[in-house]
């Protein structure tokens, strides 16, 4: 390849990067949900300043499921540090209390 030819694509690489790099974005942004953005005004499509009422569902069922893993965590934070005070303790304790219930 000479020069002449490595001139002409340097310049033609970089008017195509632009194009292309913006529409890898959107792809990526419509496959994980987000709203895509216009391209001229660079604005989100919808987005009007309020949330809308598919948003405010999200949020509704994001908060619930929130609360739902919080407690989970809390309880296997117990049930750890049970299993962790049997293993720290001496094998007789554990055998007697075990033969108290």
């Amino acid at each position: 390849m000479s020069v002449s030819q490595l001139a002409l694509l340097i310049p033609i690489t970089a008017i195509v990067i632009g194009p292309i790099s913006w529409i890898a974005n959107n792809w990526l942004r419509a496959k994980h949900g987000y709203p895509m953005e216009d391209y001229k005004s660079r604005k989100r499509r919808g987005a009007s300043g309020e949330p809308t009422l598919e948003a405010e569902r999200k949020i509704m069922l994001l908060t619930n499921e929130n609360d739902k893993l919080t407690g989970q965590v809390g309880r296997l934070e117990e049930r750890i540090a049970v299993l962790e005070r049997i293993a720290t303790e001496p094998a007789q304790r554990n055998a007697r209390e075990i033969q108290a219930l």
